[in-house]
């Protein structure tokens, strides 16, 4: 989301005052296959030391909270979403904060990234299914091919997350690039590798780029494709453009758009189909949050796709400026989603993050 953008929406949410939560978001990146062939993440690819042990330990905070409604604080099924809880976090680490992209690596560790490119990892606890803190957490700048970081190079508006296996894929969205990091081998000491970008995307405004990766692994059609999503670039219908960078079917595709809503995040479903995070703020409403489902089949160069629904949100519910979203599987075959906020570094704002259970009808 770019400076003005941010400023507008910190204003509008001050005005209404913040009763607003944020989604956490992560992608299921690449990683072993049950025998359903469900994807899942391998832990093993990432140890401790590639995690956080290069970083700085920080302490945050975790005011665990149990109702996503709270004018109705016995509901806990939300269209196709069955809430398991929520925290709301603080830190008092000056570069906590910015959450825009997380990925989570299995139902407890994560790798995030904030606007600012840093690295943010650290461990989700629980009581049961219920998160109630955050542990063992860590962050470090994000480097550049020439060890600088990435913010001394001005590429600091890092939107967006992906993993395939030991690889980290972040996308720039001020500067419009991709960039991977072997995360794995070298933990937040990996150096970024641009990657080609993609054509057709050329010559989109800088407050409107990649806003969501997602990496698509085995045994899915499009494995070993790169998804790049951008936040509102639009075409002449008024669609959302998105592409496919690698694998069997590389080219251009678009989202369709409804109610004025932007993408702000995407993740892989167990079975191959693409979760969106959307998002809308005006005036006179505030924010809202809306959670689409796209069936992997309809993705291919040229196609226009859409979906269902599976959840929205206003301000009346726990919900912020909405920017990622994570999916781990249970070991009793549950697929969690796990959403975070981004609070721009704003006092106005909050950093919340909400997990549910992907509902099966």
């Amino acid at each position: 989301m770019s400076g003005r953008r941010r400023a507008a929406l910190v204003r509008g949410v001050g005005a209404r005052g913040l009763t607003v939560v944020g989604v956490l978001a992560v992608l299921l990146g690449g990683g072993a296959l049950t025998p359903a062939g469900r994807a899942e993440p391998d832990p093993a690819v990432f140890s401790r030391a590639s995690l956080g042990d290069q970083g700085e330990p920080i302490t945050i905070e975790a005011r665990p909270f149990t109702a996503f409604e709270p004018a109705r604080p016995d509901r806990l099924r939300f269209g196709r979403l069955h809430f398991r809880g929520g925290l709301e976090l603080t830190s008092r680490h000056k570069a906590f904060g910015g959450i825009s992209g997380l990925v989570m690596l299995d139902a407890a560790r994560f790798v995030a990234v904030t606007d600012k490119a840093d690295w943010l990892t650290g461990r989700i606890v629980y009581d049961g299914s219920r998160p109630v803190g955050v542990a063992d957490a860590a962050i470090a700048p994000m480097l550049g091919p020439d060890g600088r970081t990435l913010a001394a190079r001005g590429w600091y508006d890092t939107e967006s997350l992906a993993r395939d296996q030991g690889t980290l894929y972040v996308g720039i969205e001020r500067v419009h690039r991709i960039v991977r990091f072997d995360f794995g081998r070298d933990g937040m000491a990996a150096r970024a590798k641009p990657l080609p970008w993609p054509a057709g995307l050329q010559g989109i405004p800088s407050n409107r780029g990649v806003e969501a990766l997602v990496f698509v692994p085995k045994p899915f059609r499009l494995a070993g494709t790169l998804i790049a999503i951008t936040e509102r670039a639009l075409d002449g219908a008024g669609d959302i453009r998105a592409a496919l960078i690698g694998g069997p079917q590389p080219g251009l595709f678009t989202i369709r758009r409804h109610d004025g809503f932007d993408i702000s995040d995407a993740a892989l479903l167990p079975d191959g189909d693409l979760l969106l995070v959307e998002r809308r703020f005006t005036w006179t409403t505030g924010v809202a949050m809306r959670l689409r489902r796209i069936p992997q089949a309809a993705i291919m160069p040229g196609a226009v796709v859409d979906g269902p629904e599976l959840v929205g949100a206003d301000m009346g519910f726990q919900i912020d400026n909405m920017e990622a979203v994570g999916v781990h599987p249970t070991a009793a075959g549950e697929t969690v989603l796990t959403l975070v906020s981004d609070d721009n570094f704003s006092f106005l704002q909050r950093t919340v993050l909400l997990q549910f259970t992907l509902a099966d009808e």
